[in-house]
């Protein structure tokens, strides 16, 4: 068995050091406003672009995400990789699931003792953990691909990801980048 303790402190220094060195003045973030349906762009404090519109999870929001229960997480992530042409035109993968996701998957027994040190050694290693693992996985922010536009307007339709119109997720991608910090409440 894993001493806990250890492994606690070290999440917390990965935590601690995930964004590195920027100043937080100029650094370039997002925000998903999970209520107001809106994803921010912002530089510190400072709004550089709102994209007003976009969707969800068909069942809302969670701290304990799992596996098929279509709801979005709420916490910190970054952007682990970028995939240009995807079946939702452009997709950006969040570093989901992260260590407060990894810890409630061990406490509920959700998640092996194996799978909980891959998603502990993966958020150490600040790469991209295992995506198939009970706790879910494949979030991100993406556009529409094919879908009907007016649907999208109509009601949060995802199975955990945010979801902006082909022309936004084409506008936001300017400020997306590997490693860009990626805020939803």
């Amino acid at each position: 068995m894993i001493e806990k303790n250890k492994i606690w402190g070290l999440v917390l220094g990965i935590v601690l050091c995930w964004g590195g060195w920027v100043d937080a003045n100029e650094e370039i973030w997002l925000l998903v406003d999970t209520k107001s349906l809106r994803l921010y762009v912002k530089r510190g404090e400072k709004d550089l672009a709102v994209f007003d519109n976009i969707s969800i999870g068909r069942r809302g929001v969670t701290q304990q995400k799992r596996q098929g229960d279509n709801k979005t997480p709420v916490g910190e992530f970054h952007i682990g990789w970028i995939k240009e042409n995807s079946r939702y035109h452009r997709f950006f993968g969040l570093n989901y699931p992260t260590i407060p996701f990894v810890k409630y998957g061990q406490s509920a027994g959700l998640i092996d003792d194996q799978t909980f040190r891959s998603l502990l050694k993966a958020n150490f290693e600040e790469v991209v953990p295992p995506q198939n693992t009970p706790l879910g996985g494949y979030i991100g922010i993406h556009g529409l691909g094919q879908a009907d536009e007016r649907i999208h307007g109509l009601f949060n339709w995802t199975r955990g990801c945010i979801a902006l119109t082909n022309e936004q997720i084409d506008q936001l991608s300017r400020w997306v980048e590997e490693g860009t910090r990626v805020v939803i409440r």
